[in-house]
């Protein structure tokens, strides 16, 4: 039984495989005509310009709150690096979100031109990566980050899941300014 934190980074990491394996499920798919898919390469093209000046700006909020919750918290500073793991994690997945759903918009337009069912299918992929990429990140940044902690707070289960709250203030920081982006 105390082996079975060890399950959940691997978890972690099969749904990031299976997310893997979908985003090439949805690459192999036919993007449409050349006008079709250039609107698709300007549209991907101006998405990752917007994703890259947000993240330079949320890269900037990261240190500064990571800084702030390390002086804060001086008996417990791994929860600053809980923080960043998290917004690490977090952004990952919406990085790979926005790489996969860019992709997925154009081939699920071609797809809808032969039918209902080929379009649902290219679309079901293209949203099973970013659900499971979420997942998986989430699984695999957390649990290693028990298990990591587990060992240095010998077993103190208390402090262990009060330094992991790090990990969760980390992730929905870089959601919620995502969204709000």
């Amino acid at each position: 039984m105390e082996n079975i934190a060890y399950l959940i980074p691997v978890a972690g990491a099969v749904a990031l495989l299976f997310t893997y394996l979908k985003s090439k499920t949805v690459a192999k798919a036919d993007p449409g005509s050349d006008r079709m898919k250039r609107i698709a390469e300007n549209i991907t093209d101006g998405a990752m310009a917007f994703l890259r000046a947000e993240y330079r700006i949320l890269a900037m909020v990261v240190v500064g709150v990571a800084v702030l919750l390390t002086i804060i918290y001086k008996d417990t500073r791994l929860i600053a690096l809980s923080f960043v793991v998290g917004a690490i994690c977090s952004a990952l997945a919406g990085f790979i979100g926005m790489k996969v759903a860019t992709k997925a918009n154009v081939r699920t337009a071609n797809a809808a031109r032969k039918g209902l069912a080929q379009a649902l299918s290219v679309a079901f992929s293209g949203g099973a990566v970013m659900g499971l990429g979420v997942v998986g990140l989430g699984a695999l940044g957390m649990g290693s980050l028990f298990l990591l902690y587990q060992g240095h707070y010998d077993d103190d289960i208390g402090q262990v899941l009060s330094v992991l709250t790090g990990f969760s203030f980390g992730a929905s920081s870089i959601a919620l300014f995502a969204r709000v982006g």
